[in-house]
């Protein structure tokens, strides 16, 4: 049991012993990092006499800032000052010791350009062609005779005889013909001819007729074009009436496959836009295919959109349900890539940290596009060429976070609003006016002891605010009143407006 409790006492002093050595390194990296050359930072008293320091803050909670040095109250550390003049200097960048860098691991990558295709490879069925159909119907009433041997499926031949009509209609009309004709009156024979086409005789049969002067009131009906039979709806000794349907073929020249492409993936896609096709009937072999068709309603449920693909079939080994691989081919188009570890997101935006020399960086908020494979496409921000940190981007965006070092906005361009549009307008920040006495004015900070804000649930209290211009700074001086009205933006409290007030 002893030794199970010392044991239990060991491991806790361990962690805490631990976990003071990472602090006091963290420390020691940012003012190693406040001093390149590597000389040993000067002491609390002398930073006094020679450096103005706004506050103290403990690097483990770096948001909680003391206005007096000390021990932290978090761990067994000294606070570290944060000084007037590093705002000023670095206002726009970070520097790093080679020391931090080496101690770090800190690598950088460089912002890569090329093309890049957005490629959708989905699962697609092949399926008959529904452009290429034919239906064969009864020109006039009559009676089926004969029905050849067909059944649906089968895959008949242009021309190809379907059935043998008698219709009665047809003898008496053309044994009308043969006697107008005999009058050999040629307006009258050409009118009573003109009549056996609208009848719906072909202009074979009325030839024959002519030449042999005998009426024919049996046809035999064909097949108008190659294909199968995919629906048969005439039998031997039916009854039919005019335009009564007899048979429906469908084509095998060419065949469709249909896929569905997932929705968000569907934006790209073109009409006419070149695939390549891999069935399971052929393996090994790729086929080229086009999209005829984009269907206009997405899948509810599936969230997908349907897609036809032409296939041309000459020899007709495809068939209606054949399964395989579709790779519709994405317009290639140039891009920039960076590894996604360089890429620090916050959830509001996306912060790279730039290469500007030996231990120098600058934050940069990019606009992303899509991941491919371990990189992401970057729309804007970054530069071909350009070097960015690969890792430990973490530590140093903290330090930088803690400086107010804020990062280069990404520039791109607005997509065009519809006509008449009116562009919704973003909800502006809040803003507080309290008073405050002036402790410490700098380019882009002014230090003010302020009175309490109610609705921020804070406290009278001393602390640094962003100025929105150096304008505002100009003739204030420590130890004056002012009004200030403030906002947050982001991270920060920017001071949008200041004037002097009386005592």
């Amino acid at each position: 049991m002893t030794n199970t409790v010392f044991k239990k006492t060991t491991v806790a002093v361990a962690l805490v012993a631990a976990g003071i050595a990472l602090g006091w390194g963290v420390s020691q990296w940012r003012i190693a990092s406040s001093h390149p050359s590597g000389a040993t930072p000067p002491s609390a008293e002398a930073a006094k006499a020679d450096r103005k320091v706004l506050y103290w803050y403990d690097p483990m909670v770096p948001t909680q800032k003391f206005d007096k040095p000390g021990k932290s109250p978090y761990m067994d550390m000294a606070l570290v000052p944060k000084y007037a003049d590093e705002d000023a200097q670095q206002s726009t960048g970070l520097n790093v010791s080679a020391q931090a860098v080496q101690a770090l691991g800190l690598r950088t990558a460089t912002v890569e350009q090329r093309d890049i295709g957005s490629d959708v490879d989905v699962l697609g069925t092949v399926q008959l062609n529904d452009r290429d159909v034919s239906i064969v119907q009864a020109r006039s009433a009559g009676f089926v005779e004969r029905v050849y041997a067909r059944a649906p499926g089968d895959v008949v031949a242009a021309g190809a005889p379907l059935a043998d009509l008698l219709l009665p209609e047809w003898v008496a009309a053309q044994r009308e013909f043969l006697a107008v004709r005999a009058l050999k009156e040629e307006s009258l024979t050409a009118a009573s001819r003109h009549r056996l086409s609208l009848l719906g005789m072909p202009a074979s049969l009325v030839a024959q007729v002519e030449r042999t002067g005998e009426p024919q009131g049996r046809y035999t009906v064909t097949f108008p074009q190659a294909g199968m039979v995919a629906e048969l709806m005439v039998r031997q000794g039916m009854t039919v009436s005019a335009g009564a349907s007899l048979v429906r073929v469908n084509g095998l020249a060419s065949v469709w496959i249909e896929a569905a492409v997932p929705e968000a993936q569907s934006g790209p896609l073109q009409l006419g836009q070149d695939a390549q096709v891999r069935l399971a009937a052929f393996p090994g072999e790729t086929l080229k295919a086009r999209v005829v068709s984009i269907l206009p309603e997405a899948n509810r449920d599936t969230r997908t959109v349907r897609v036809r693909l032409e296939l041309p079939n000459p020899t007709q080994r495809l068939k209606a349900g054949m399964s395989g691989q579709i790779v519709l081919a994405g317009r290639t188009q140039p891009a920039l890539l960076v590894p996604s570890e360089a890429v620090i997101r916050t959830g509001k935006r996306a912060l790279v940290y730039v290469v500007d020399g030996p231990g120098k960086y600058h934050p940069v908020q990019v606009q992303l596009g899509a991941e491919i494979d371990d990189r992401l496409v970057v729309q804007g921000g970054l530069t071909a060429g350009q070097q960015v940190v690969a890792s430990a981007q973490f530590l140093i965006d903290s330090e930088a976070s803690l400086r107010g070092i804020m990062p280069a906005q990404a520039s791109s361009a607005q997509p065009p609003s519809e006509p008449g549009a009116v562009p919704a307008a973003a909800p502006a920040p809040k803003s507080y006016t309290v008073r405050g006495v002036v402790d410490e004015v700098t380019p882009t900070e002014l230090t003010l002891t302020h009175e309490a804000v109610p609705e921020l649930k804070w406290p009278g209290m001393t602390m640094p605010f962003k100025l929105a211009s150096p304008e505002l700074a100009k003739a204030l001086k420590p130890e004056q009143q002012v009004r200030f009205t403030f906002q947050q933006q982001g991270k920060d409290f920017v001071i949008i407006a200041v004037e002097r007030v009386k005592p």
